[in-house]
């Protein structure tokens, strides 16, 4: 512990990094701002309790990262993820575009131009939320105080702006501060949220005595443990060793070194979750068009799909793992990597260059994804567990819904009622943005001989500090 505040201390006494930390918590700061602004002409309270209705729709899923924002109606209610979106967007078409592939492969100029592109078509999706949203607003309920022309093009025009603002900030922080800015505002987002958890989980445990103490230190070792078992995948790689020849350069012997490849267990990240959250989102947005409300059969399957029936978690967890492969496929090609490899003059032991190769990561590849998709689908589930429970009493035929319904326990099949941050999305966010925020931060204590925050930066001895 003396160690790392010893390290928290040298922050402070660089100046370039001090300048930089105090950099992101203003700009932070100006973000958290933004969730005081409303956007005029709308009754929040009524909006407030029209969302509490619709927290598995759409609505809930844009309200993760804006930071609960959205069902305040704030000037930064479409948060970051437009943002968020263009990227995924522009990425996935560097595949099947070639202009884009060209320009991904042209260094810093490349990277200029299709992050121009990025905040371009962020805009132009900004746009198109808004105005679904100020749509959604007028036909869904009485909370619009002037219905209109003027107030779609005024909440268009908030949204956009906010947006806009929030892509600079996180484009600032990132150039000037310390970690990647878009994480950093979607992490102040959800930790925000932290205080009113604490909160309820007093309120229920001491003020109406839904929990016991028992239960209260049951719900923390599950909280640690989840959020240790996170830090333990998200560091898991799997690493092929790499042996390169020796080869002669004019008159000098190079080569001959041995290295390894490393593979991360969860290379696809948060995005697996998210373009599943997002798909199944969708048909409960759906849900509300009258068309379908009025169709028993659409109405029925819409309702099958919904957060914790087991319809709803068979899907989410497919359509988890075909992410999880359908992204790693993009980010990382077998075939290219063995091509350099070979280029370089390197092979993996035992292992014939080129095809052999290629097969060989293809396989160790496909190992580590089918772990890493699992891995998320768990995470994914821990919360629908936590907050309403699997409803498998549901299943068919209802001889089977009537005995799972009177032997299961109910904590599984209702829920705890915990809305706090036990896994899914939100918690993988947090922690995966703390560390590689704590990551950069070593980094830069590291390359001025100072002491890091954990026990493998020991290897460069630094200096101590003292107030």
């Amino acid at each position: 512990m003396q160690k790392f505040f010893e390290a928290l201390a040298n922050v402070f006494r660089i100046p370039d990094l001090r300048q930089r930390v105090l950099f992101t918590l203003g700009l932070l700061a100006v973000y958290r701002l933004g969730a005081a602004i409303p956007i005029p002409g709308v009754d929040a309270i009524r909006f407030e309790e029209f969302f509490r209705r619709n927290q598995g729709t759409l609505f809930g899923f844009l309200d993760l990262f804006s930071g609960g924002q959205f069902r305040r109606l704030t000037i930064f209610a479409l948060g970051i993820m437009p943002y968020i979106t263009a990227s995924i967007v522009l990425q996935l078409l560097t595949v099947v575009v070639p202009t884009l592939a060209k320009l991904q492969k042209e260094g810093e100029l490349g990277r200029r131009k299709i992050t121009q592109w990025t905040r371009y078509l962020t805009v132009g999706l900004s746009l198109m939320q808004s105005l679904f949203i100020a749509t959604a607003l007028q036909r869904q309920g009485d909370f619009v105080l002037n219905p209109g022309f003027g107030f779609i093009a005024l909440t268009m025009l908030t949204l956009t702006t906010g947006t806009a603002f929030i892509m600079w900030l996180g484009e600032q922080i990132t150039e000037r501060g310390i970690g990647n800015g878009m994480s950093l505002i979607i992490f102040a987002g959800i930790v925000a949220g932290l205080p009113a958890a604490i909160a309820n989980i007093y309120q229920n445990t001491f003020v109406t005595n839904v929990w016991n103490p028992l239960q209260l230190i049951i719900i923390l070792a599950i909280m640690v443990f989840v959020v240790a078992f996170i830090v333990l995948v998200e560091r898991g790689e799997r690493r092929i060793p790499v042996q390169y020849a020796k080869r002669v350069v004019g008159r000098r012997m190079m080569g001959g070194q041995s290295t390894h490849m490393p593979l991360k267990v969860n290379a696809g990240g948060v995005i697996p979750i998210i373009f599943a959250s997002s798909l199944l989102a969708f048909p409960l947005t759906l849900q509300g068009i009258p068309f379908i409300a009025n169709n028993k059969w659409l109405s029925g399957f819409f309702g099958s799909i919904r957060s914790g029936e087991p319809l709803y978690v068979l899907l989410f967890i497919t359509l988890i793992i075909f992410f999880s492969f359908f992204y790693v496929s993009i980010i990382f090609n077998p075939n290219e990597a063995a091509d350099n490899m070979r280029k370089y003059g390197g092979f993996i032991p035992g292992i014939r260059p080129g095809r052999n190769t290629a097969e060989y990561i293809n396989r160790i590849l496909t190992r580590i994804t089918v772990v890493g998709g699992l891995y998320l689908a768990m995470l994914a589930l821990i919360p629908e567990i936590m907050i309403g429970g699997l409803k498998l009493q549901h299943l068919p035929p209802a001889a089977l819904g009537n005995w799972i319904d009177a032997n299961f326990p109910r904590w599984l099949l209702d829920g705890l009622g915990v809305t706090f941050y036990f896994g899914g999305t939100s918690l993988l966010i947090v922690v995966g943005v703390a560390m590689d925020t704590v990551n950069q931060v070593e980094a830069q204590l590291i390359m001025r001989h100072y002491d890091g925050f954990t026990p493998r930066s020991g290897r460069i001895r630094g200096r101590r500090s003292s107030f």
